[in-house]
């Protein structure tokens, strides 16, 4: 069955036809439409018909609007650490230590002793 929807996006008012559907998703990606939909204050419908169309013409995710505050944040820190510098040596590490840690949490979880 077809649909005369009017419907915004991007502060743009669209009449058109559409068809319903419906779908199942994850939890998790309800949880992540319904944030997407309250940040750029748009319906979880929308959110949708965009990820259909990016798939569809091979293209990237909608970005978010820039949060200036939060990225001079991010400077300030930034530059504070470059000016303090490199302190004391680098840590070396070896991938059979990376192995290890991660077995040995594997274990406790699992409930096992780790290996010697």
């Amino acid at each position: 069955m077809m649909y005369n929807v009017l419907y915004t996006t991007l502060r743009v008012v669209k009449m058109t036809q559409m068809i319903r559907k419906q779908i199942y998703i994850q939890k998790r990606q309800q949880t992540l439409l319904k944030r997407l939909a309250k940040a750029r204050g748009t319906s979880e419908a929308e959110i949708i018909r965009e990820a259909i169309d990016q798939q569809a013409a091979g293209g990237t995710a909608h970005q978010l609007p820039l949060d200036e505050a939060a990225w001079e944040q991010a400077r300030a820190f930034i530059e504070k650490r470059r000016k303090q510098g490199v302190q004391g040596q680098p840590y070396q590490w070896r991938r059979e230590d990376a192995y290890d840690e991660r077995l040995s949490r594997f274990n406790q979880l699992a409930g096992r002793k780790a290996k010697p």
